[in-house]
């Protein structure tokens, strides 16, 4: 079970720091359909805090490369709304930017954090949890993505559609793809071809190759 966010970060050398460390930027994972504006506040925030790996394990450097939350993760992301997704083990979970754990590690899979929502895998389902780490929407889904203007799109049986922040679908699953919500209206895929809807869920723009 994969969330449909990338997540992947690439590795690049950093200065020898207290022996031998590697480390990498925190990119932003935000759908490239964000507004300008959104991007700018992502990569301002994302350039704070560097992930840096030392022994084997991961933390986070400052800019000037001082260790500011010591190596101790299995795997790290870039902060979202004050949040980081850090796996311990086999589970993830999510610490501040002091390096205190918010939310203890018991997730199978995890995303960032996003309107004040993230989805987190329990048990080969998708649900979504608040900060304090409460499960606000059950596991149901086959997979997630990320709440953008307050709807999320989530798959049920290889047909994605989208939900609100109750839970309560606002567009039913139907499609073969989507993208997140921007400036009222997302990209969703038919087959071979792309069209655009609103929140409504009425095409806009009729899907074409």
């Amino acid at each position: 079970m994969k969330l449909k966010v990338n997540r992947s970060i690439p590795f690049f050398l950093c200065l020898t720091l207290l022996g031998l460390v590697s480390c990498r930027p925190l990119e932003q994972t935000q759908a490239s359909t964000a507004s300008p504006e959104a991007n700018q506040q992502s990569s301002q925030q994302s350039s704070e805090l560097f992930a840096v790996r030392q022994n084997g394990k991961l933390g986070y450097i400052d800019k000037t490369g001082k260790i500011v939350i010591a190596p101790k993760f299995d795997e790290v992301s870039e902060f979202s709304e004050g949040l980081a997704r850090v796996k311990v083990g086999e589970q993830y979970g999510y610490i501040d930017q002091s390096g205190k754990i918010v939310v203890e590690p018991q997730f199978d899979d995890a995303d960032d954090f996003s309107e004040g929502l993230a989805a987190v895998e329990v048990d080969e389902k998708l649900g979504f949890i608040d900060k304090t780490g409460k499960m606000v929407i059950a596991p149901q889904f086959d997979d997630a993505d990320q709440f953008s203007e307050g709807l999320a799109a989530v798959m049920i049986e290889d047909q994605w559609g989208y939900i609100d922040k109750a839970g309560e679908t606002v567009i039913s699953p139907q499609f073969d793809d989507t993208e997140n919500f921007s400036q009222g209206l997302a990209g969703v895929k038919l087959g071979d071809k792309w069209g655009y809807i609103d929140k409504t869920g009425k095409f806009v723009w009729n899907p074409t190759k």
